[in-house]
């Protein structure tokens, strides 16, 4: 819970840091879910993550390692971020991308850090432990 809050709170200072005169509210929770799947990289890096892809008409269903599709999610939120800056006009929608950047390098920090004051099981029993409860709970 701790990682929730303080990533929400580090996103939104990134997002002022970076449009300190915007009049645009922040207003969501998605720079604290950052902060989260910044935590969930760390402690379950090649966890395949389950998604649909769509291929234009039709749609398919892949599985990725979370390290790929949560740093996909990152350089696009980065890409978006640059773009929103250089063209800040009423016309970029108004998503505080600074905000899910931030939110997300801090949820790398500090659980990087927690790991390293609390003791971890190694990556491959984490893993067991989630596949375990994926299957517990698969309708």
């Amino acid at each position: 819970m701790g990682l929730y809050f303080l990533g929400g709170f580090v996103a939104s200072i990134a997002q002022i840091i970076v449009g300190p005169s915007s009049m645009i509210p922040m207003v969501g929770a998605s720079g604290a879910i950052a902060a989260v799947l910044g935590g969930y990289l760390i402690l379950f890096p090649r966890v395949r993550v389950r998604g649909i892809v769509p291929l234009g008409l039709v749609s398919t269903v892949a599985e990725w390692p979370a390290w790929i599709v949560l740093g996909l999610w990152f350089g696009i939120q980065l890409l978006n971020g640059v773009v929103s800056v250089a063209l800040e006009t009423s016309t970029t929608g108004g998503v505080a991308f600074f905000a899910h950047i931030g939110g997300f390098v801090i949820g790398l920090a500090l659980t990087w850090i927690f790991m390293k004051i609390v003791p971890q099981p190694p990556v491959q029993q984490r893993h067991e432990v989630l596949y375990e409860r994926a299957r517990r709970y698969r309708y």
